[in-house]
């Protein structure tokens, strides 16, 4: 071996080694939080979760939304809407409201029959509230800390990728000498641990780098829609001059969006200068109906003034590698079945973990020996 190939060889020793020791206790706590994550849905079916739980994947036959809007805004003087959400359960809506008192609970529950306020929930985020599963979904998205959790939580990522791009450069070494899947049993226990370690890190590879690339991604999904409403906000620049105004706003706005889009159903509607929507206008969130398309969400937007539509372009790519990104997080776009398989994947991944800890961990436990005398060989 040649100057450079060990000079390149140290290099990504020490890339690997390093990225890996800082990111291995952040992953092994996304890994064991993420778990149960996986069964989210199942899980919270199992405890009798409160309606309103889950954004919903079907449509609700149409009601009058600005009924309901009226009928919330009634009952919670000074608290404004945000958002209203389709959920699971026909004629059964979530209105998302700003910040009341103390102890108010921050969304809604409208039966959309009467219509009638059905009740009121926390968010799956809110930890104080929202029982084991919100505690283990706040953990795993910013460790109990807001946004700098999340930073941290995406830097991690970075860290993770770079041991896996790392781990591969040294895996091509590995495999001139021995074998693809070869465990050396006959050999010291490190050895076959390292054996071990090298062949399930390989084999996850693929699952690996798709898992930790969309998790990075969902830890920055508030500049998403951040950046996402500066879009929308130039768009709006560019609308027609407004006509008269509409005499029931939002259910104009859903209603233009049903036509807009016919092959897409109603996700939920954001209000003007919230999270999801730019000053001026609504945003009706639609989705598709397939597997695959009913994750990523398509903004119609709408002006407030008179109904007028001002964008149903497709969301730039960011909005939709975002969106995607979600379900193929946690293997949730193709049933149980495949629940399972990434549980599996999700516990052979701790596997490999432990095992990185195992072979570093001893190396600095050694000391040197009596003087003169060589210390012990790797």
């Amino acid at each position: 071996m040649n100057d450079d190939s060990t000079a390149r060889l140290r290099a990504w020793r020490w890339i690997h080694t390093w990225s890996s020791l800082a990111c291995t206790l952040f992953l092994l706590m996304l890994c064991i939080t993420g778990l149960p994550l996986i069964f989210h849905d199942e899980i919270d079916a199992w405890l009798d979760a409160p309606a309103g739980a889950a954004v919903s994947r079907r449509e609700a036959p149409a009601q009058d939304v600005d009924a309901m809007a009226e009928l919330v805004r009634g009952r919670y003087p000074g608290r404004a809407v945000r958002f209203i959400v389709w959920l699971d359960e026909p004629d059964q809506y979530r209105f998302g409201l700003s910040p009341g008192a103390p102890g108010q609970k921050p969304f809604a529950l409208v039966d959309a029959r009467g219509p009638e306020i059905a009740g009121e929930a926390w968010s799956e985020k809110d930890w104080r509230h929202g029982g084991p599963m919100a505690v283990l979904l706040r953990l795993h998205t910013d460790m109990l800390m807001g946004l700098p959790g999340s930073l941290i939580l995406a830097g991690m990522g970075a860290l993770f990728l770079a041991s896996l791009v790392s781990g591969v450069a040294l895996y091509g070494r590995y495999m001139r000498k021995i074998p693809f899947g070869t465990v050396r049993r006959q050999r010291s226990r490190p050895l076959r641990m390292l054996d071990l370690h090298n062949l399930a890190g390989i084999v996850l590879l693929a699952w690996a780098a798709v898992v930790g690339l969309t998790g990075a991604i969902n830890t920055l999904d508030s500049f998403v829609f951040a950046a996402w409403r500066e879009h929308a906000a130039a768009r709006q620049s560019a609308a027609p001059p407004p006509g008269p105004p509409a005499a029931r706003p939002l259910q104009a706005a859903v209603d233009l969006a049903r036509r807009t889009l016919p092959d897409h159903d109603v996700s939920f509607l954001a209000m003007p200068g919230s999270l999801f929507s730019s000053e001026g206008a609504y945003t009706v969130f639609m989705q598709g109906r397939t597997a695959l398309t009913r994750h990523l969400l398509h903004p119609v937007v709408v002006r407030i003034h008179d109904g007028a539509l001002i964008s149903a372009a497709p969301p730039p790519w960011y909005m939709w590698a975002l969106e995607g990104s979600r379900p193929l997080h946690f293997g949730d776009y193709a049933g149980l079945p495949l629940k399972v398989i990434w549980a599996l994947l999700d516990l052979a991944m701790i596997a490999v973990l432990v095992t990185g800890l195992y072979l570093y961990l001893p190396k600095r436990r050694r000391r040197p020996g009596p003087a003169g005398s060589p210390r012990p060989a790797p």
